[in-house]
C-alpha cells in the first residue's frame, strides 16, 4: 500500500520528575533529510532520535521537535567570576581611556558571553528519561505513519481513477490507429486525381507512397511499450515499500512513449487524445511527488 510523504504525529509520555513530548511533522521531499529540536540536556540522544525516524520514515523532509516538563533541565545557572572581573576591568579600562564618567554595571557584564552559563545535568539525572523519550517518539510516528497510510488510500483511489482514464484514452488510439493509413492512401488517390486526372500515377507508385507513410506513423511499438510500463505502474503501486521515485521514473517513460505517438501518428484525432493523455499524465505526475 503506498503512503503519502505529508503526516503529523504527537505523543506524549510521562516519567518520574515530569513529561517529555515529541512531535514529528513531515511534507514532500526528494530525499530522506531529517531536523531533530530537543532541550540541550537531551542533546545526547540526537543520533539515536535520527537513527530511529530513518528507519521508519524513508522519504520527506521530517522535522522532530521534543520538548520536556519538570526536574530534568538545563541545569542551575553558575557565574564565571574570573571572566566577569576580566570583563570589569576592561569596561573600566575603556572608560577612563575615553574620559567616560559612567561606572560599569553589573547588567552589563552579567551580558557578556560566557559569564553565565548553564550547566548540563549529570548523566545520573537523565537515566530514565531516554526509556519514555523513546516510548513517546515511537508513538508519534506510529501516528504519523497511520496518517500517511489514510493519505496513501486517497491517492490510490485518485490513481485508480486517473488510470482508467489513461485506459480510454489508449484503447481510442489504438482503435484510431488502423484508419489513418487507410484515409491517407484515399485522400492521396482523390488529391492526384484532382491534379492529373485520369492518367493519374500508376497504382504501384501510390501503393509505395502508402507504405512509405504507414511505416512511418507505425506507432505499435509505441503502444506495446506503453502498455508494459502502464502495468508495471499499477503493479509498482501494490508493493508494500517505499515507491515514489520508481512511480515517478515510470511516468517519466510513460510520458515519452505518449510524446512519440503525437509526434508519429500524423493525425488530428490521436493528437487530440495524447493531449488528454498528458494532462492526465500530468495530474498523476503531481500527486506522485507526495508518494514515499
Amino acid at each position: 500500500m503506498i503512503k503519502s510523504m505529508t503526516g503529523y504525529g504527537k505523543a506524549e509520555s510521562a516519567y518520574a520528575a515530569g513529561r517529555v513530548t515529541v512531535e514529528v511533522r513531515c511534507v514532500n521531499h526528494r530525499y530522506g533529510e531529517v531536523t531533530v529540536k530537543l532541550p540541550r540536556a537531551l542533546m545526547q540522544f540526537e543520533n539515536e532520535i535520527k537513527k530511529r525516524v530513518a528507519e521508519r520514515l524513508s522519504r520527506g523532509k521530517i522535522d522532530v521537535f521534543i520538548q520536556i516538563e519538570g526536574a530534568v533541565s538545563l541545569g542551575v545557572p553558575t557565574a564565571n567570576l574570573p571572566l566577569a572581573r576580566g570583563y570589569y576591568r576592561a569596561f573600566t579600562s575603556i572608560g577612563e581611556a575615553l574620559g567616560l564618567g559612567d561606572e560599569v554595571s553589573l547588567a552589563l557584564i552579567a551580558a557578556q558571553r560566557d559569564v553565565i552559563t548553564v550547566a548540563a545535568e549529570t548523566e545520573a539525572s537523565l537515566e530514565e528519561v531516554p526509556e519514555e523519550l523513546i516510548a513517546a517518539l515511537e508513538e508519534a510516528l506510529r501516528r504519523v505513519d497511520e496518517m500517511r497510510l489514510f493519505e496513501g488510500e486517497s491517492l490510490m483511489a485518485d490513481f485508480r481513477k486517473r488510470r482508467e482514464t489513461l485506459s480510454q484514452l489508449i484503447a481510442r488510439v489504438m482503435a484510431r490507429s488502423p484508419s489513418v493509413v487507410s484515409e491517407y492512401a484515399a485522400r492521396l488517390k482523390e488529391r492526384i486525381a484532382q491534379l492529373c486526372g485520369e492518367s493519374g500515377l500508376p497504382e504501384e507508385r501510390i501503393a509505395l507512397e502508402v507504405a512509405l507513410l504507414a511505416d512511418k506513423c507505425d506507432i505499435t511499438e509505441e503502444l506495446v511499450r506503453l502498455e508494459s510500463h502502464l502495468r508495471q505502474f499499477d503493479e509498482t503501486l501494490t508493493r508494500n515499500e517505499p515507491v515514489g521515485r520508481k512511480l515517478d521514473f515510470l511516468l517519466q517513460e510513460i510520458n515519452r512513449e505518449v510524446n512519440t505517438v503525437g509526434s508519429k501518428a500524423n493525425d488530428a484525432q490521436i493528437a487530440s487524445s495524447v493531449v488528454e493523455l498528458k494532462a492526465e499524465l500530468e495530474k498523476i505526475r503531481e500527486q506522485v511527488q507526495n508518494i514515499e
